[in-house]
């Protein structure tokens, strides 16, 4: 795996234009699992990415490599009793480098204390992906849930992970097997 040099850093306006041809690259790979079609403009639904850029207790941040935006994450709830990670997502090209694991320690370390993160059974990479950084981030201390999704009876439940995370994140430990989903 090689690294690539990455900068996290909170969206401003200027950063908007790239945040929607990103979230356009999220939703279209987001498809796979979540299903859904692009309207007929041939966007998707942005009302997350706009309360992500515009909403009271959220904060976007975008990943760059260089001059080249690479990803972004979405918090929401920074007020709140645990932060959420709302969206999260790493270009095709930048994937499968660490880029993923250093950022989302880095976004975590900015907010500390407790999180959530949802992802669907079906996107195996995203399982492995969020499972190991709850283990780096807070050792054998998380937990995992399946959730229905809100409005979405016909969508496969959401899985959810819980941990909390100090304002330094801990040392990598080695992987280790899923713990059993909650009733």
């Amino acid at each position: 795996m090689t690294s690539i040099p990455v900068t996290v850093r909170p969206m401003t306006a200027a950063d908007h234009p790239v945040a929607e041809r990103l979230w356009l690259m999220f939703r279209h790979d987001m498809a796979d699992f979540q299903g859904g079609l692009p309207s007929p403009d041939g966007t998707y639904h942005s009302d997350r990415l706009r309360a992500a850029l515009k909403g009271d207790d959220w904060i976007a941040y975008l990943f760059t490599s260089g001059d080249s935006p690479v990803g972004f994450a979405f918090v929401r709830a920074l007020s709140g009793p645990e932060r959420v990670l709302n969206s999260f997502f790493i270009v095709r090209g930048a994937r499968r480098s660490g880029i993923g694991l250093t950022v989302v320690r880095e976004v975590i370390a900015r907010h500390p204390g407790r999180w959530r993160v949802a992802f669907q059974d079906a996107n195996t990479a995203g399982v492995a992906f969020w499972r190991r950084v709850a283990t780096e981030l807070a050792g054998d201390a998380w937990t995992e849930e399946r959730l229905p999704v809100p409005h979405r009876p016909d969508a496969p439940p959401d899985v959810w992970i819980s941990f909390t995370s100090s304002a330094t994140p801990a040392a990598p430990t080695p992987p280790r097997s899923p713990r059993r989903p909650r009733p």
